[in-house]
């Protein structure tokens, strides 16, 4: 705990403005809620509630399951701003894979081989929603990484990246209405 606090416990079956991800085998869900992520069967089992794998002040989200199943994408705030890290399926074993210190990463997809991580640069200047480039990382190192996009102007967006199953396309959203605002 960070200072006084009051612990809250209770149980939900729903939540809004979430993430989820279907593992590769389709088996399992991960989400996130609250700031957490959770695993759980898809068939929705309540014999087998869904398990917690993070949990703590940081703000945990937008989890992508890699091509193997075996690791965990997401955005987290855990360093101080948002960046991509990957984690075990089980929770552990956190790697910081963007190393971002004045924007924000987020929305992170995997490549078909699992070598790459794909995500939104994300700059806010003159607006709250900012704007967006795609970036590509390796996944098994910190990077600075490789900008993919180019932005045109601080209120245009290019976001929410994923790749064709041979990896071959990127595919993502992108304002393309006149001007630069």
């Amino acid at each position: 705990d960070l200072g006084p606090v009051t612990k809250l416990t209770f149980e939900t079956s729903e939540g809004t403005w979430m993430n989820l991800d279907v593992s590769p085998d389709g088996k399992r869900i991960v989400f996130d809620l609250l700031g957490d992520l959770y695993i759980m069967s898809i068939d929705g089992s309540s014999a087998v509630p869904a398990t917690r794998l993070t949990s703590g002040p940081a703000h945990d989200m937008q989890p992508r399951f890699s091509p193997d199943g075996k690791r965990i994408a997401l955005a987290s705030d855990r360093d101080g701003l948002w960046n991509i890290w990957t984690i075990e399926i089980e929770g552990h074993d956190w790697k910081q894979v963007s190393r971002e210190k004045r924007w924000f990463i987020n929305s992170p997809t995997w490549s078909p081989d699992g070598e790459y991580i794909y995500a939104r640069h994300h700059f806010v200047k003159e607006r709250s929603l900012g704007a967006g480039e795609i970036w590509m990382y390796h996944a098994g190192s910190l990077s600075d990484g490789l900008q993919v996009t180019e932005r045109s102007g601080w209120q245009k967006d290019n976001g929410e990246p994923d790749v064709s199953p041979d990896g071959r396309y990127l595919y993502y959203s992108k304002d393309v209405t006149p001007g630069t605002t």
